[in-house]
């Protein structure tokens, strides 16, 4: 076993708190990209989060929360942070975040415009690698931001985004290769390395600029005490009354010179931003900016402060490299003889000699290089997005400082006065979602369990946690709206956790039942309003797919697919209770209990409108005063979760499930497995199916609805089969589809032309991971159950498919968005010619990709839940079964 595998599976996931369960998690990547334009750090009047806290202003305003930075680290508490700023020498502002275009500036809304990968990491962090190309020109900031809003005000907002290649900035390769890699020689003690490479024909000098800086916690506060950063020998010394003192040990450049050491406060310049008001402190946050870039007095010659920077000015050859050394160590570890030297050298040399190990010991035998690739890079994006995160509702509403505006102005959240984070949380994406979401963060457990199952056990519990969970047991959407119900997948990440956990820690799933009980009670008593059994929930989570804003459809609207989900959250919550049951007498009837509400649901989809037995798809039907029912006819995402509700039961524990037997019988028919070809003239639909060797099905759909959502939709090219995955709307709407009085929608593969929901929404066509993802495991799951018996027709595979090889190729299919194909292309980055043929050796993990060809589309990080390929590649179906027997 390899060193860093013994250090993950050594941490203790019963501490009461992230920093207890291991001293390897006090340091890592937990620094956003971005922290400006967010909802947490908008004071103002009203819900303009982009115009109060814009791109401009974040190098002079300190953040109220959290801070942001490039290849950044901090402790976790965020006490103190060292990321990278960089300038070419012609940009008119310190490249210090990464830049990009607020939701009212982008022609689909927020959108990062710069070019950055998370290249390589491990759980402990202990290994960390992140690059960066920058460009040599001047930096196109207003030509990106008019051009974006010009496309998004004009016929253009169909197109695609104006993108930094799209501005020539990187021809004749006049660009910086910037890696940063972290090493730890201990808990506290971080090695960092930063090399730069000169990309281009000539040449050039880059300003490297290193930087540590104590997150503002003393403006809040006026018991608060004030740390110091100071300049001691040619390093910098971070003294903080709680975290206790480190060095940062700076190296010389590569031709010996020491690099300038520059100092400033992380404190508002509210000179600028706010005159005529006047600073508090003579160098604040943008003190270092102003001096590199405009050669202003603005930095403490005294060397104090609390940000600081080393100013290395390194000029390097066409296709040369220079490297750079710093190490970052608390001054309770004594010295150390020669701190970057052989040691950091052999430090560097070993850790990543671990991360391979470790890499290695995942794959599965055979895998390719390229998947290996693929897999470990998905794998790093999900480390690199552990990002810490806090926001105190009550104390947001109430404002910090007379100063502000009157907080009664503001709405967002005013029923989630308990919420109270400051954590180290799982984020959708560094830059472009920079805030948890509750589905999201079920998908990004199930992928960080195979490597970190302790975090991924962490992050579940804490969703449902007292600080997080509202107490009529709702769970937080995300930022922008608690209240928005995300799809209820909780319960499903918990009983997988702990299935690739090895089927261990029943103290776990024993502590998120209880949470979620709670929340499966909110679930029934608020979004089944009629206690018909047929949900509503709004957009949940699918945004724009509808023919109409499912948010607010002037009606009820009974959703196929929040019954479906609800069917889904039963059957989770009814395998964990039938596992406690075990163990704990109390749980057994609520087997039964949860047995019941699947039944009742299965027949209330099927029989009560949901599911149209002619055209056999189940539509969404609304339901409005003095109108006629009608059923939304089109065919999407929504018709397809119900397949989702699936679940068989192995014959060891297919006989418990007899502790029911009485309060269960009648409410579904019964199909053997022996009459699954009879004719059935009963009408009803739904199964619980028995099968001779003793195991049980249960599933919203019978066999032949099964079969006939197969056939004629999901493996049919016309309508959701595509070469990348399944669709999220049928292309058969090429042509608009239109229906009386409610609208219009049109099959687009890549960006709408909508601006629904902010503008940015898009499942109209596009191929998403987690819903895919889901597909195929459903899939399975009715493979492993009909075998043979049950054979679709596959455009590739042939007239009689078995369903294990659809769920095979379909998972082929979504992992080949990664994959070199036979020209050396990667489908996810289109046609992008450098991302093809210069940088394809490192991959992104887009928001959607192209329904059609599968280029990536939407925030380029969103590692969240399209790293779920990282699962697919390691083997979807390859996790413990829970087993009666000894």
């Amino acid at each position: 076993m390899g060193a860093e595998r013994e250090r993950v599976l050594g941490f203790d996931s019963k501490a009461p708190d992230l920093a207890s369960v291991t001293p390897w998690y006090l340091w890592g990547p937990y620094v956003s990209e971005r922290a400006w334009g967010t909802v947490r750090e908008n004071y103002g009047p009203d819900n303009g989060e982009w115009h109060y806290f814009p791109h401009g202003a974040a190098r002079s305003r300190a953040y109220r929360w959290n801070e942001d930075g490039m290849a950044a680290v901090c402790d976790v508490q965020q006490r103190l942070c060292l990321g990278l700023a960089l300038w070419n020498g012609r940009d008119c502002i310190l490249k210090e975040r990464m830049f990009g275009l607020g939701n009212p500036e982008g022609n689909h809304g927020e959108d990062v415009k710069e070019y950055y990968w998370y290249v390589d990491a491990v759980p402990t962090h202990s290994w960390l690698r992140w690059r960066y190309h920058y460009p040599q020109r001047e930096f196109p900031y207003a030509w990106l931001r008019n051009e974006n809003r010009r496309r998004r005000t004009s016929s253009e907002r169909g197109g695609f985004e104006f993108e930094l290649l799209d501005t020539g900035i990187f021809d004749e390769n006049r660009y910086w290769v910037v890696d940063v890699t972290y090493a730890k020689a201990g808990p506290t003690d971080v090695l960092m390395r930063v090399d730069v490479r000169n990309a281009g024909p000539d040449e050039a000098t880059l300003h490297v600029l290193p930087t540590l800086w104590f997150r503002n916690t003393w403006s809040w506060e006026p018991d608060v005490p004030r740390p110091l950063a100071r300049a001691v020998d040619g390093d910098i010394v971070a003294e903080h009354g709680d975290l206790g003192d480190y060095r940062l040990h700076v190296g010389a450049s590569p031709t010996g010179a020491r690099p300038s050491l520059l100092f400033c406060d992380n404190d508002t310049n509210v000179a600028r931003l706010f005159p005529p008001a006047r600073n508090t402190t003579e160098f604040p946050k943008d003190g270092i900016n102003d001096h590199v870039v405009a050669r202003q007095p603005t930095v403490n010659l005294n060397g104090t402060g609390t940000k600081a920077a080393a100013w290395y000015v390194v000029s390097v050859p066409a296709n040369g490299t220079a490297e750079l050394r710093l190490r970052l160590r608390a001054e309770d570890g004594g010295p150390v003889r020669d701190p970057l030297g052989d040691v950091f050298t052999q430090t560097m040399r070993v850790r990543k000699a671990e991360a391979d190990e470790f890499y290695d010991e995942l794959a599965p035998p055979g895998t390719c290089d390229d998947r290996k690739l693929v897999m470990r890079q998905a794998y790093a994006g999900m480390i690199w997005c552990k990002q810490f995160y806090h926001y105190e509702v009550s104390r947001w509403l109430r404002g910090d400082a007379p100063a502000q505006p009157d907080p009664a102005f503001r709405a967002r959240n005013r029923d989630w006065p308990h919420f109270a984070a400051a954590d180290v949380l799982s984020m959708p994406d560094t830059w472009e979602f920079p805030w948890f979401a509750a589905w999201d963060l079920a998908f990004h457990a199930v992928v960080l369990a195979h490597v970190d199952p302790p975090f991924a056990k962490h992050q579940l519990e804490l969703l449902c946690s007292p600080r997080y969970q509202h107490p009529d047991g709702a769970l937080p959407g995300g930022e922008w709206r608690f209240d928005d119900a995300n799809p209820p997948v909780h319960a499903w990440a918990a009983l997988k956790v702990w299935r690739l956990d090895g089927c261990r820690d029943e103290a776990f799933l024993t502590r998120v039942f209880g949470k979620l009980l709670a929340n499966f009670t909110w679930w029934v008593n608020r979004e089944d309003s009629d206690g018909n059994n047929l949900f509503q929930g709004g957009f949940l989570g699918l945004d724009n797919i509808s023919i109409i804003d499912r948010s607010d459809p002037g009606g009820t609207l009974e959703q196929a697919d929040a019954t479906g989900w609800m069917g889904f959250y039963c059957l989770s919550m009814l395998e964990i209770a039938r596992w406690l049951a075990r163990n704990d007498d109390s749980v057994t009837p609520l087997v039964a209990v949860f047995a019941d509400h699947f039944a009742k649901l299965t027949k209330a989809i099927n029989d009560r409108g949901l599911w149209d037995p002619g055209d056999q798809f189940y539509y969404d039907l609304l339901r409005r005063p003095n109108e006629p029912a009608t059923f939304l006819r089109v065919r999407s995402l929504v018709g397809l979760v119900p397949v989702l509700a699936t679940s068989l039961f192995p014959p060891d524990q297919a006989e418990s499930l007899d502790v029911f037997e009485g309060e269960f019988a009648g409410q579904l028919p019964r199909r053997q497995l022996d009459a699954l070809a009879a004719a059935d003239s009963s009408g009803e639909t739904g199964a619980v199916t028995r099968f001779p060797d003793g195991r049980v099905l249960f599933s919203m759909l019978d066999e032949r609805q099964l079969a006939a959502l197969l056939n004629r939709y999901l493996l049919d090219e016309k309508e959701f089969l595509s070469n990348h995955g399944i669709r999220s709307l049928s292309a058969r709407y090429r042509e608009p589809y239109v229906a009386d009085s409610l609208g219009s929608i049109q099959y687009r593969p890549a960006e709408s032309v909508d601006g629904l929901l902010g503008g940015n929404s898009n499942w109209r066509g596009p191929i998403w991971a987690p819903l895919n993802y889901l597909l195929i495991d459903a899939i399975a799951e009715f493979g492993e159950a009909y075998g043979d018996s049950l054979r679709v027709s596959h455009p590739d595979l042939g007239t009689s498919t078995a369903l294990l090889d659809v769920a095979h190729d379909l998972r082929q299919r979504v992992v080949a968005l990664f994959l070199r194909d036979g020209a050396g292309r990667r489908p996810c980055y289109g046609g992008v010619r450098e991302l093809q043929e210069q940088w394809s050796d490192t991959v992104l993990f887009n928001e959607y990709f192209h329904g059609d060809n599968g280029a990536g589309l939407g925030a380029s990080h969103q590692t969240g839940w399209t790293g779920l390929v990282a699962d697919l590649i390691c083997g979807l179906r390859g996790v413990a079964r829970p087993t009666d027997q000894p």
